[in-house]
């Protein structure tokens, strides 16, 4: 098991933790306590399952990083996903880098780990930064200096909070993707985010199909449709047959006399498809 290889935490974090303040030791995994600051909040099952038995067959090659309490345990810093998983191979000990840190630092360190990994999805990510900012008074910029994001980066994945719950529900199960939870940002106001939402999971629309509907809702014509078209039951049940019988997705619009059926494609055999279905019927 090799235990020299201080650089595995990657360069942000070695900005943040002083070589000469770090000890390297075996702890118990029990003697081990996790961080309430972890900004990471779901751990895959078979993925923590795999990453045991590689463990078993090989042991942990990069160490956790901790600090130590007051009372003799310690508590994780960063490295929460191989701690978990030494536990489920059933490994007494893990190797540990240790040194005292700020509740900031801690949550610094932990942020900029599952960042690097990519561990995080986008709202516990924005949860992150939110609290960065709230408790610890730092500024965009500032935090994005410290994490190394620009300043607009960490700008618009705090703005991922300000969307309807459903939203970040469809989020966080991956049923939508961050450019889309973004492109639902578009809409104004909450109805019409929930509206565009229904929309996207409906349909299956791409990133950029959600922005240009987005942009059609927000015109004032297509704002009064909208509304017609969710409080109508009847032109939700016809435009369910319509995306049914043709396949792809359909809007109707109502209005006082008439108004207009849109059948939209998104490619020509798509549009193939539509025409026979039309004339065959």
């Amino acid at each position: 098991m090799s235990r020299s290889s201080e650089h595995g935490l990657g360069r942000g974090l070695g900005a943040l933790i002083p070589r000469a303040a770090v000890g390297l030791r075996d702890i118990p995994v029990d003697s081990i306590l996790p961080n309430p600051l972890q900004p990471r909040t779901h751990f895959d099952e078979q993925e923590l399952e795999d990453l045991a038995q590689s463990i078993r067959e090989h042991g942990l090659l990069q160490p956790v990083l901790v600090s130590q309490r007051r009372d003799g345990t310690f508590q994780l810093i960063t490295g929460e996903r191989r701690w978990r998983a030494a536990q489920l191979a059933g490994m007494p000990s893990v190797p540990a880098m240790v040194k005292e840190a700020t509740p900031q630092a801690s949550l610094e360190m932990a942020l900029v780990e599952n960042i690097q990994r990519r561990d995080l999805n986008p709202l516990e990510e924005a949860h992150a930064f939110r609290q960065l900012i709230d408790e610890h008074g730092l500024t965009q910029e500032k935090l994005g200096q410290r994490i190394g994001k620009s300043r607009v980066a960490v700008t618009n994945t705090l703005r991922l909070l300000q969307l309807p719950e459903p939203v970040h529900e469809a989020l966080a199960s991956g049923s939508i993707t961050e450019g889309h939870a973004r492109a639902i940002l578009m809409a104004n106001g909450e109805t019409q985010r929930l509206l565009l939402l229904e929309r996207v999971l409906a349909d299956h629309l791409s990133v950029r199909d959600t922005e240009a509907l987005a942009r059609e809702m927000n015109a004032p014509s297509a704002r009064t449709h909208a509304a017609e078209a969710v409080t109508d039951p009847d032109v939700e049940r016809l435009e369910d047959a319509f995306r049914q019988a043709l396949g792809t997705r359909v809007r109707l619009l109502k209005g006082r006399r008439g108004g207009r059926l849109v059948i939209h494609f998104f490619s020509d055999d798509e549009l193939q498809g539509i025409y026979e279905a039309i004339v065959r019927s």
